[in-house]
């Protein structure tokens, strides 16, 4: 699947990290788009986005510029489809923790937030970490100057959270992003 950012890095407020695409979003080209994800309701419900984004059948460049034009991307921490995430090895979600590193030193965003508290524990090697907001220098090589906050995974299989509970998450982000 196709990262979603800005030309400019420089542009990049805020970047959200995925796990790995499901075999939908893989199909379509476009981030959260299996029918029942809550990622994009979400969004919408916490401010980020305008309006609400179908990407079932992939992202339309309008939704695309909605979220760059906001100062927002998208990528994944592995880029191989899966059913499940549970599919994925220890041994990728690390060196998609390491990918991931690189690039935010790269982009340099304000704040990332990795959707799946599962996945960045084992991508990051912090087993005890929790959602919410983290202490950067804990994630080996994150740069410096960049906030790191995990939270929950937006697929219908995360029975903990709702899309309004979500909501609240993404606004906790976002704020941190317009502090930065």
């Amino acid at each position: 699947m196709d990262d979603v950012l800005p030309a400019d890095p420089d542009a990049l407020r805020m970047l959200i990290v995925g796990i790995n695409p499901g075999l939908w979003t893989a199909a379509v080209n476009a981030p959260f788009a299996r029918p029942g994800n809550r990622f994009w309701r979400s969004l919408q419900r916490a401010g980020l986005t305008d309006r609400a984004v179908d990407a079932s059948t992939g992202l339309s460049g309008e939704d695309e510029q909605q979220l760059l034009g906001r100062g927002i991307g998208v990528t994944n921490l592995v880029g191989r489809a899966t059913a499940r995430a549970d599919e994925l090895s220890r041994d990728e979600l690390r060196a998609g923790g390491r990918r991931v590193v690189a690039q935010v030193a790269r982009l340099r965003p304000r704040v990332v937030a990795v959707a799946g508290i599962t996945a960045f524990r084992a991508a990051f090697s912090l087993p005890k970490a929790r959602l919410g907001v983290q202490d950067p220098p804990l994630a080996l090589g994150w740069p410096d100057g960049v906030a790191l906050w995990v939270v929950p995974q937006p697929s219908g299989l995360n029975a903990h959270e709702t899309t309004d509970s979500l909501a609240s998450k993404w606004r906790e982000v976002w704020a941190a992003a317009a502090r930065a």
